[in-house]
């Protein structure tokens, strides 16, 4: 089986792919470290700050990747920002059977009420190089975003709202 889990920036991505992988026993990969992989490599002219070409450029190596650990009967768990919402479209039935897709959203009112506490778990999994950088409002606009992409695109929401309560039963 093959875990996709995707959302806004500071949803705990990588924290619940952790958990997923300390749980089940299954591998993670992390879309942002193939992304630095690439720019620090300079196999790419890309940078931390090209997000909207970033998204098309690592996705065609992502699901091939997935494509690959499918046919070799492999599971895996994806996370990262960098999966569209429309990924299904990238797979015929044969490899869709496979994965779960899951994108984490938190609600304006869970922002709005543990701001602070978003910023302070931010560095929990990962050290961020632009920790703090993240403003509120813009937060809650892109999990609004994210949101409306899943109802569009079909992709499993896992709200976060009254407490920090992200998991996936496998």
């Amino acid at each position: 089986m093959i875990v996709l889990i995707s959302g806004a920036t500071h949803t705990g991505k990588t924290a619940l792919a952790q958990q997923l992988t300390e749980r089940y026993k299954i591998p993670y990969f992390s879309i942002d470290h193939l992304k630095m992989g690439l720019i620090r490599s300079g196999q790419t002219p890309l940078t931390v700050n090209d997000d909207e070409k970033l998204t098309p450029y690592l996705w065609s190596i992502v699901k091939e990747m997935v494509k690959t650990a499918i046919e070799n009967r492999q599971d895996m768990i994806v996370e990262g920002c960098y999966i569209p919402f429309d990924c299904k479209n990238d797979f015929d039935d044969s490899y869709l059977r496979h994965i779960k897709h899951y994108c984490l959203v938190m609600t304006e009112r869970y922002i709005e009420n543990n701001f602070d506490d978003i910023l302070r778990f931010e560095n929990t999994i990962e050290r961020r190089s632009c920790a703090g950088d993240i403003n509120k409002n813009e937060l809650i606009e892109e999990n609004r975003r994210n949101f409306a992409l899943c109802e569009k695109y079909g992709v499993e929401r896992i709200i976060i709202d009254g407490s920090y309560c992200a998991d996936i039963e496998l």
